[in-house]
């Protein structure tokens, strides 16, 4: 997949609203699981913790992309020769 493909592609995954719903349903769930959890829940207090950080990663990951592909355009208005 070409650069410019993955930041399309990236740019329509976070401008689909079945896409953030689904990521702000599961983000909702596990602030809701994690709430009701007991202090003493340490093993499922640390797999939300987990679940949050992947969210985020992948969530991350996919805006990296988008941003990865706006720098090289500039660069390339700027530096077309390099």
């Amino acid at each position: 997949m070409t650069p410019e493909a993955r930041e399309g592609r990236a740019n329509s995954l976070l401008n689909d609203p079945l896409f953030n719903e689904a990521f702000d349903e599961i983000k909702e769930d596990l602030m809701n699981r994690w709430n009701v959890s007991g202090s003493t829940e340490v093993e499922a207090r640390e797999s939300i913790w987990l679940a949050m950080r992947l969210l985020e990663k992948i969530h991350g990951h996919i805006t990296s992309i988008i941003e990865t592909g706006r720098m090289n355009k500039i660069l390339d208005k700027q530096h077309p020769f390099i």
